[in-house]
């Protein structure tokens, strides 16, 4: 009780949101790197159609792995909803259950992956020059899929008992040693696309291996006693899979978004999906930076609602978009000042930078457009309100769509951009009127 009353001062309040969402911070700040170095790393190769490759290949993982994205958000929801109503037993049956589909979506995915890589490439239809590395760095990287998975559960649950730490150390070790393997593989063995796709495949197993041994010291800490009772109860069971049905709903119009982008990018030559690929690492960088915080807001707003603390919630909502948008401002004035330096950074071809150029500018328009989105997803979760993500997420859809095809004819990639910055404003703009219309109680 004693925290609690403390968190209802602004002061506690933001403390607690900092100390949660730091080690989130940092680690979906480093996150990206498992992304940033395979584009760096083939961006020097001496090939522009590499660059192409890696873009598709994390297309048809994203067309995968986002739509396991439940795995983390409706673990991290309930866990914190457990936690706030002092419920151990209930906090490790919501593991149990997160790791068990974990290993099996996993290990289904390796076993469908040929068909699978097919199936996907035919959808994107990306540049035929890119087409066969991208085949190849997809059919070596979906071996760590039952690893990454699990991450994701692991991550989830971590983030509902209120640390973050943990995550941060499963992605430091991953990120260190996949920049250790991609130079090894890709310039010491010469195994260029496919290198890059062993070195994320062995990293994200170890990732999940350092999760699970910092799971078992933290399990020797709390007072779990009968959780096996009620596992595999079909009324939990359900309610599981309720929730984290609206949530893979959610995710596959992101996806769908996501492809269509990469798919229109790819229409318009190798250059403008190459510069698309290096300008969208702008985006994953901010998009990882807000969903720092919005980490922090899953926890917090899932132990307010499981403690019943309807006051707690609101008080959190005003410090976090507060913070959003401190953080909003100052990631525009770096992409402004500094974003053609980082994508400098990323590659030296010259005809992808020159392209690049051209488009800059949405990469700074993206902070204020999206920081709500984030946010609010995070608040979302934590309160296991998965309809409303549901909701929000089809309209932005729908918006993205209809500008794209209304003005591609005479804006070209500057309508996809355009139609990017729409669907993430949009999103945001959304959840907060479905907030105020349906408040918690």
């Amino acid at each position: 009780m004693h925290g609690q009353k403390a968190l209802s001062r602004p002061s506690s309040l933001t403390r607690t949101i900092l100390a949660l969402a730091w080690p989130a911070v940092a680690t979906n700040v480093t996150t990206p790197l498992l992304s940033l170095v395979d584009v760096a790393v083939v961006g020097h190769i001496g090939n522009s159609v590499y660059i192409g490759a890696i873009a598709v290949g994390a297309v048809m993982f994203n067309m995968l792995y986002w739509l396991m994205g439940f795995l983390r958000m409706g673990t991290s929801g309930m866990t914190a909803q457990a936690y706030g109503a002092g419920d151990s037993a209930e906090c490790v049956r919501t593991l149990a259950r997160a790791m068990l589909i974990a290993l099996l979506a996993g290990t289904l995915m390796i076993a469908l992956s040929p068909s699978l890589g097919t199936h996907i490439l035919n959808f994107i239809d990306a540049d035929s020059a890119a087409r066969e590395p991208a085949r190849q760095y997809f059919s070596v990287a979906i071996l760590g899929a039952p690893g990454l998975l699990m991450t994701y559960a692991l991550s989830g649950w971590f983030l509902g008992m209120q640390t973050s730490r943990p995550i941060l150390w499963m992605a430091l070790v991953a990120n260190t040693l996949n920049i250790i393997l991609n130079l090894a593989f890709v310039y010491g063995l010469g195994w260029d696309v496919r290198g890059v796709g062993a070195a994320t495949a062995i990293s994200q197993w170890v990732s999940a291996a350092t999760g699970i041994l910092l799971l078992s010291r933290r399990l020797r800490r709390i007072t779990a006693t009968g959780w096996r009772h009620g596992l595999l109860q079909m009324r939990a069971l359900r309610h599981f899979f309720a929730i984290n049905t609206d949530i893979f709903l959610r995710t596959l119009c992101l996806v769908a978004v996501t492809v269509w982008f990469t798919h229109a990018g790819a229409t318009m030559g190798v250059d403008t999906l190459s510069a698309n690929a290096i300008i969208m690492q702008l985006f994953i960088l901010f998009s990882y930076l807000m969903d720092g915080f919005a980490f922090a807001g899953e926890a917090l707003a899932g132990k307010f609602h499981g403690a019943r603390d309807t006051a707690g919630l609101h008080r959190l909502v005003r410090v976090l978009m507060r913070i959003g948008l401190a953080a909003a401002a100052l990631v525009t004035v770096i992409y402004y000042l500094c974003g053609e330096g980082i994508m400098r950074l990323l590659t030296n071809q010259q005809s992808v930078l020159r392209t690049a150029a051209d488009y800059r500018l949405w990469a700074v328009a993206v902070p204020f457009a999206g920081f709500m989105s984030f946010l609010w997803d995070g608040i979302y979760v934590g309160l296991t309100r998965t309809r409303g993500m549901l909701l929000s997420m089809a309209a932005a859809m729908c918006v993205f769509y209809i500008t794209w095809f209304t003005l591609s004819r005479a804006l070209g990639n500057h309508a996809l951009w355009l139609a990017f910055i729409l669907y993430l404003l949009t999103r945001g703009l959304l959840q907060s009127l479905l907030f105020r219309l349906h408040p918690p109680h």
